[in-house]
């Protein structure tokens, strides 16, 4: 069977194939003992000098024949198998059970001492990292049970996304599976890469940038599930993540730029993820990825749990100065505090956990507070159109129908969309009877 040998060109591939291989090696040097290391989607046995050194699964012609063995094989080699100078190994390879198709299925193949070195370090730094973003994401549910923030809840979701697939990526160290095991694995360690990034992006947009919050995350995932074409799961893992990174600087280089809270330390971290994507992918997709989620995901908690307190403290004082100017609402800023008076107020857009007050004159302003709980400090004429909208009816120039949605125009600015539950009560606000279908000033 092995008369017929050719030199095999480029790498080793067993898939969809039974494949016999013989190599001349030469006996190791010292007197440590040694092994031969396969890693890889096949089943194998293994000769040297025509004694057997054992076998991994049962290597076959056909799907049917084979047995599929583990995804590591170390085949111990006894110090009475070598001979002086040069000894022929013989390796039996098939894999049919892949399920996907790898660029290079076999990812070790040699002999080299026994046992082989463990990256227990690098285990270890993974699973501090694992723990870390599963606090972290904890610490964030509570605050989105608490407060119902967006922000909170997408962090969250990042933080758990990122500590599951450290957990997914050690699973190989962890334990020795069956190689049809390994299409699933990578598939799922870029399924996790792309959901990241896809939050990431979500997460700055809906923080810095609001308006463009829908045309952001449609680029994001048009861009990241591209990555699916790319050849190596490596390839694609890696450039899920940088995709999504470059995609969310801009909003939070706008976040900087209208001094949002916690957008330049976001920032910061971003350029810093980028430069060493760019720079050491392989290292990114071994273990920098982890280091840098957590190092993003954990000051992000302190900055939200330090500005969720600040916030406490700075609505206690916005009431109490409210209540001696009931016709002005206190507005807490990145500029500072501002006395609007609640005439000028046009609307109220909400805004993740601020809200943008839009203004008499096309001005806007963002003010930390939740959207519920301004509708219960302004007065009457103001009411809730959508789940994200209060309207100051005084404003009000008409109702209109737009295809199947509803739009309500001020008297100036963009028109406000008006939700299919909110519209009876909108009606009666403005005494419209329901068999009138629009509104005119």
């Amino acid at each position: 069977m092995l008369s017929d040998c050719r030199p095999v060109q480029g790498f080793v591939d067993p898939q969809g194939r039974e494949l016999w291989i013989r190599s001349t090696i030469e006996a190791p040097g010292d007197a440590r003992p040694h092994a031969l290391y396969l890693g890889g989607v096949a089943s194998s046995e293994a000769w040297l000098n025509g004694q057997r050194l054992g076998a991994n699964g049962r290597p076959g012609a056909a799907r049917r024949e084979e047995i599929p063995g583990r995804y590591q094989a170390v085949f111990p080699i006894r110090d009475t198998a070598w001979r002086p100078g040069e000894n022929s190994l013989v390796l039996h390879l098939s894999s049919f059970h892949g399920g996907l198709r790898f660029a290079r299925p076999m990812n070790a193949m040699g002999v080299w001492p026994y046992p082989f070195p463990q990256r227990q370090a690098l285990l270890a730094v993974t699973f501090v990292a694992a723990g870390a973003l599963l606090a972290a994401a904890f610490g964030f549910a509570v605050i989105h049970v608490m407060r119902r923030t967006d922000s909170s809840l997408i962090l969250a979701a990042m933080a758990a996304v990122a500590a599951l697939q450290a957990v997914v990526e050690s699973l190989r160290t962890l334990s020795n599976y069956a190689y049809p095991l390994h299409a699933w694995r990578m598939s799922a360690i870029w399924v996790l890469a792309a959901t990241f990034a896809i939050l990431l992006v979500t997460y700055a947009a809906a923080r810095f940038l609001p308006k463009a919050r829908s045309p952001m995350v449609g680029a994001a995932l048009v861009a990241v599930g591209v990555t699916a074409l790319l050849p190596g799961f490596d390839q694609k893992t890696v450039w899920a993540l940088i995709i999504g990174v470059a995609l969310a600087v801009p909003p939070a280089a706008a976040g900087v730029y209208r001094r949002i809270p916690g957008a330049r330390l976001t920032l910061v971290y971003l350029a810093l993820f980028l430069a060493l994507a760019l720079g050491f992918p392989d290292w990114l997709a071994d273990l920098s990825y982890f280091l840098l989620a957590a190092g993003l995901v954990l000051p992000l908690l302190m900055v939200e749990v330090v500005r969720l307190s600040r916030d406490d403290r700075g609505r206690e004082a916005a009431l109490t100065r409210a209540a001696s100017r009931p016709d002005r609402l206190t507005v807490a800023s990145a500029r500072g505090v501002e006395l609007v008076p609640i005439a000028e107020i046009m609307a109220v857009v909400g805004a993740d956990d601020y809200v943008e007050l839009r203004l008499v004159g096309g001005r806007s302003l963002l003010h930390a507070a939740r959207l519920d709980g301004l509708a219960t400090q302004l007065p009457a004429n103001f009411l809730r159109v959508h789940r994200s909208v209060i309207a100051n009816l005084a404003q009000v120039q008409r109702l209109e129908r737009d295809g199947d949605r509803w739009r309500l125009h001020l008297s100036e600015g963009s028109p406000l969309p008006v939700s299919r539950s909110r519209q009876p009560a909108l009606r009666e606000a403005l005494d419209v009877p329901p068999s009138v279908p629009a509104l005119s000033a």
